[in-house]
């Protein structure tokens, strides 16, 4: 005789469904992983002749030069500093001499000032360099702003900011960002290698500091050595009340994309216009982490980084560890130089990266990835007519619908543009990744954000 399913037994059965179709997310795109560099370890370059530091390396309020000509620095030491609530200190990675305050052109066409610093080889650390005294939350957020940090998976928000949400007690989970979606870019994975104690220090101090019950690392699967290596060290160190575990996501752009990963990891949605802490959660990249867990330790702030240096027409692409603030030329020549003519430079991954105009730009915190592409691979195939077969639409992780707000952009049409969703665009990429006719559907997503904000605002 068939026995019975107890309602207790069905109501836990339909929530595990329930549960598995909520952290299915929406949309993405199966983009080529080429991870050439995935297991050539990092090497380090020597520090160069000259550094050039921009003002502006966070999202958030640009610091103000510390420093003026003439005045000696040393490494660690502030150079650039703001008393606005969202910035983080800018400090020198070489000990020598201010030559210049200039002004830069940034990708994206931001203007910053910049102070440029020429070496005299000798990296004298300066005093202010110590590990910090930390006996409350208070102190460790003061300690988070002054080292520097904002999240190295390329926005560059400050993470003292990040870390201090308006709500705190409301914080559950921290979620470690090692997804590392765009293709070419091995950095993060070279960090879970290299580095996966650090990873699971760092995170362990802010899940003291925010008193969060659990931390998950998400990884994708296609990175099964990282996700065995963290998974052992994290099932040594989770205890009852201090859950640390390990979470595969399906190799599937844009996993590490915030909202996308929170909904992916604990089933929850980020409401539109609203943040992780408004569902309970706080994202760090893997590298953020690990650089936390050391600046504990020795007090040295943020002056280097790893950058993934590849494409075809790099000689020999590698995982290098770079003083921020040298030049993209330098970086290169480091690798080999270029094999073939570059014909597009790109700061960052393909898919969200900035193309630069030349390669004199300095290396900035957030910056992950230097790629490097040929004639051959730079050509962009010329755009079509809309063929409205819906795969923009489809393939959208954030449920807009790209023809639709394509056409209000035309039309000026603020109110329409608003309506749609323009907003919560995130600029992935995967709409024109997808799109048959190659239609600059990013480009129109920006330009309809850039005129929501320049429209006059509706008297209350």
């Amino acid at each position: 005789m068939a026995t019975q399913t107890t309602g207790g037994a069905l109501k836990k059965a339909a929530g595990g469904i329930w549960q598995a179709w909520r952290s299915r997310t929406r949309g993405g795109a199966y983009v080529p992983h080429r991870k050439n560099t995935a297991e050539s370890e990092t090497v380090v370059m020597p520090p160069p002749e000259t550094v050039v530091l921009a003002m502006s390396q966070h999202l958030g309020a640009p610091c103000v030069p510390t420093v003026k000509p003439g005045d000696e620095v040393a490494v660690g030491q502030v150079v650039g500093d703001s008393d606005r609530p969202v910035s983080a200190p800018i400090h020198s990675g070489v000990s020598g001499r201010v030559t210049a305050v200039t002004e830069l052109l940034l990708p994206g066409g931001r203007k910053s000032q910049a102070v440029v610093i020429e070496s005299d080889g000798e990296g004298r650390v300066d005093e202010s360099v110590r590990p910090p005294v930390i006996d409350n939350r208070q102190d460790f957020l003061r300690a988070v702003r002054a080292s520097g940090l904002v999240g190295l998976g390329g926005a560059g928000f400050p993470t003292h900011v990040k870390l201090n949400p308006r709500d705190v007690d409301a914080i559950d989970t921290v979620l470690v960002n090692a997804a590392e979606c765009e293709p070419y870019i091995t950095a993060d994975y070279r960090e879970c290698m290299e580095n996966s104690w650090d990873i699971v220090s760092g995170v362990q101090s802010v899940m003291e500091f925010l008193n969060a019950s659990r931390v998950i690392v998400a990884v994708e699967r296609n990175k099964p050595a990282a996700i065995a290596e963290l998974s052992r060290i994290a099932r040594s160190v989770s205890a009852p009340g201090r859950e640390v575990r390990v979470k595969a996501l399906p190799a599937r752009y844009p996993q590490g994309a915030e909202k996308v990963l929170i909904q992916a990891c604990t089933g929850r949605r980020v409401p539109p216009g609203g943040l992780p802490a408004d569902v309970g959660c706080v994202v760090l990249n893997v590298t953020t982490a690990a650089f936390l867990a050391r600046y504990l330790k020795t007090g040295m702030p943020l002056i280097h980084r790893r950058l993934t240096v590849d494409g075809p027409a790099i000689a020999y692409p590698k995982n290098v560890r770079v003083t921020i603030g040298t030049s993209i030329r330098d970086v290169i020549a480091f690798c080999g130089g270029a094999r073939r003519e570059i014909r597009k430079l790109l700061m960052g991954g393909p898919m969200m990266g900035l193309a630069l105009m030349d390669d004199t730009l300095p290396v900035l915190k957030q910056n992950n990835a230097i790629l490097a592409f040929a004639e051959e691979d730079a050509q962009v195939p010329p755009a079509s007519v809309c063929i409205r077969c819906g795969r923009c639409v489809e393939a959208c992780p954030m449920h807009l619908v790209p023809p639709s707000i394509a056409a209000a952009y035309k039309n000026d049409d603020v109110e329409s543009l608003e309506r749609l969703g323009v907003m919560t665009c995130m600029e992935c990429g995967c709409c024109s990744f997808s799109c048959p006719a190659h239609r600059y559907i990013v480009q129109t997503m920006r330009m309809g954000k850039e005129l929501v904000r320049s429209a006059p605002k509706k008297a209350d």
